[in-house]
């Protein structure tokens, strides 16, 4: 199944097991860690297969490297109450956490048998624990590498700190003990685990660090970096925050801002917010616009004098703080929101009290207004994340075939 090297390096037979296949323009940021990765094994010279879901009307990104296993949406915010219902009730039905259980249903029946039909191949690449936690026959179809996202039941037991319905509590707290059972039982069985900030590593135990890497994202294939000269036209907002916020470790992070945070600004600071959102928000400070999904990050980040990056919750690494890097922009940042690096560039303060993080944004608000636009170069960490990110692809690869 291997085929011949290139550079030295032996090329694989992948599969890419996946619960979302990556389209063209990815919306999540689980979807644009997905193509960074894929984009990486194959820029490599591995043959990689994704197999996985998508959602009605997409198209994969490389419809000729993806066997879609359904058309469907798995995303809560995505479906129907009643729908959401049904995948609680089959969970507690299957005794699995409601994430695995939504998936088994829509791949009953198929998802291995495509995998099986499409094989041998020389090692599987598990993106997440979901899959295997809903179908683990995945695992005995080759030697398997798992992709931790996020430390999955930690970020289910934040939520369930968080949640105000005591029946979300409830839900949350039983996600994360499925989770923490399944997750640690992976962490045994597979031959190497890809986390995306040290902090995770750190967070499988010392058993597994011989078995693991980090794998250092960068948000796409840009070959230049967005130049620092001026030209831009004058920025729309001041305060720029993106993200998925129907993910609830995301949606903390942006109920505090709005909450803590901008009731200290001056009224004149506008604040932007782009992604999806929950239904349902209300009393909004009056600065602030929700813009919903926009066409592209980066042009939206890029239309703010700065980035607020206000995680308060949530383990992996942040796909909006590598935008926000990688575009050499201006921020201020929780140090939660910095997790997955080791240092952070002189344009990006860390601050994590209300009062803290609003001071930030007020003083590097008004050194922009004054003509210091506080840009600087990413290609530098563009190149180190892109060098990390292949280093630690092949550590797991060559694991797999050991």
């Amino acid at each position: 199944m291997s085929r011949s090297l290139r550079h030295g390096a032996i090329l694989l037979r992948l599969a890419f097991l996946t619960a979302l296949i990556p389209v063209a323009r990815p919306d999540t940021g689980f979807e644009i860690a997905n193509a960074a990765i894929l984009d990486a094994l194959r820029f490599a010279g591995h043959e990689v297969t994704a197999f996985g879901f998508l959602r009605p009307g997409e198209t994969p990104a490389d419809p000729e490297g993806a066997v879609v296993i359904a058309r469907t949406d798995i995303e809560n915010a995505a479906v129907a109450p009643g729908r959401r219902l049904r995948w609680i009730i089959a969970a507690l039905r299957m005794g699995l956490p409601v994430a695995c259980a939504k998936l088994r249903i829509a791949g009953a029946g198929r998802l291995v048998e495509a995998v099986r039909a499409q094989g041998p191949f020389d090692a599987i690449i598990l993106n997440s624990v979901m899959l295997p936690g809903a179908f683990p026959d995945l695992l005995r179809l080759g030697p398997c590498v798992l992709v931790e996202h996020n430390i999955e039941h930690v970020s289910a037991r934040q939520s369930a700190a968080h949640a105000r319905n005591p029946v979300l509590r409830r839900l949350f707290n039983r996600e994360a003990s499925l989770l923490e059972r399944m997750e640690r039982k992976l962490w045994q069985e597979v031959r190497f685990v890809w986390t995306l900030a040290q902090e995770d590593r750190a967070a499988l135990g010392e058993a597994h660090q011989a078995k693991s890497a980090v794998l250092p994202l960068i948000s796409n294939q840009r070959d230049e970096p967005h130049p620092m000269a001026g030209g831009e036209p004058e920025p729309a907002h001041d305060v720029g925050l993106i993200g998925t916020w129907t993910w609830t470790p995301n949606f903390i992070g942006l109920d505090w801002f709005l909450r803590e945070v901008c009731p200290l600004l001056p009224s004149d600071i506008t604040v932007a917010v782009a992604g999806r959102l929950p239904a349902g928000i209300r009393s909004l400070p009056p600065q602030v616009k929700l813009l919903g999904r926009v066409p592209a990050a980066d042009a939206f980040l890029r239309s703010c004098r700065i980035v607020a990056l206000s995680s308060r919750a949530g383990t992996g690494v942040q796909l909006k703080t590598i935008e926000a890097l990688e575009l050499g922009l201006p921020a201020v940042a929780t140090t939660l929101s910095c997790r997955g690096f080791t240092t952070m560039p002189d344009n990006v303060t860390r601050a994590d009290t209300p009062a803290e993080f609003a001071k930030a944004v007020i003083a590097r608000v008004a050194a922009i207004r004054a003509g210091d636009r506080q840009r600087v170069d990413g290609a530098a960490f563009m190149a180190l994340q892109r060098v990390a990110l292949t280093e630690g692809l092949e550590r797991g690869l060559a694991a797999a075939r050991t």
